[in-house]
């Protein structure tokens, strides 16, 4: 993996919040990249049950200042960085007052899914594209972590497809059992065509559950990682008709190999080391 860029879109990473399969994976993989001689960069959002203090996060004035466009409101993008204790990986989070900032991640103190986790989701996946942006890197893999992150693959497809820092980039989706019940705002589809996507790109969307947002990401990805030892059987059945390939889910002491052979031979065709 020497100098090969990766890129990581997670909704959670440990140790900014707790530890589960997707915060998990989204702090290992990259780790075991960098060891390997890769380089990485993570993104997350900015919840705000994160503690700003605890974990040493400041604001990154140059990459700040942009304004995102959100079903035709102007919302300010904001980028925080820190480094992870112990490791030599930076972490940067997409920040917006209005989408981040209250105590939670999903849900309200009732268990109620946010309102607009649809928009969140929007401003998140657009954001990270922004900033991946002027920072001028361009990343060889894009791996994608959490059903908040999953929109990326197809704004990269279909919105920023001719933008050249992601040209050759290939993306990978990982799949969890992490769902929610019910399904986001009925007018997300709507949201997302107000940026001149194409409505079958996102005809899923149609019904935005757990499941459809992440079969959009599948539609828009070159791989597949999965990585719950459980996924639902509709997300299951979907996978085997993509034809992509698929990295079974794969125990932590198992990942360092595993990943380093399916990022190489199965997404960028390359030989091992």
């Amino acid at each position: 993996m020497k100098d090969k860029r990766i890129l990581y879109v997670s909704s959670e990473v440990v140790p900014y919040l707790p530890e589960n399969d997707i915060s998990s994976a989204a702090f290992e993989a990259p780790k075991l990249i960098n060891a390997a001689g890769g380089q990485t960069r993570i993104f997350m959002p900015r919840f705000g049950n994160i503690n700003e203090r605890r974990h040493q996060l400041h604001e990154v004035i140059r990459l700040s200042g942009m304004n995102l466009v959100i079903n035709d409101l102007d919302m300010p993008l904001i980028i925080k960085v820190a480094s992870i204790p112990k490791e030599r990986m930076q972490v940067y989070f997409i920040d917006n007052e209005d989408y981040f900032k209250r105590k939670a991640t999903f849900s309200d103190e009732d268990g109620e899914l946010f309102e607009d986790n649809d928009e969140r989701a929007i401003f998140f996946a657009k954001g990270v594209i922004e900033t991946v942006k002027k920072l001028n890197w361009a990343p060889d893999i894009i791996h994608v972590h959490g059903w908040m992150s999953s929109l990326l693959p197809m704004y990269l497809r279909h919105y920023y497809g001719n933008e050249p820092l992601f040209s050759d980039a290939k993306i990978v989706t990982s799949l969890y059992n992490q769902s929610f019940e019910g399904a986001l705002d009925d007018e997300m589809k709507k949201k997302v065509l107000f940026d001149g996507i194409e409505d079958d790109a996102v005809a899923h969307l149609d019904n935005p559950t757990h499941d459809n947002i992440l079969k959009v990401a599948i539609d828009n990805s070159d791989g597949l990682v999965i990585g719950s030892e459980e996924i639902s059987e509709d997300l299951k059945a979907y996978i085997e008709k993509s034809e992509l390939p698929i990295l079974p889910y794969v125990k932590r002491e198992e990942m360092a190999n595993a990943y380093q052979t399916y990022y190489l031979k199965d997404i960028l065709n390359e030989e091992e080391d």
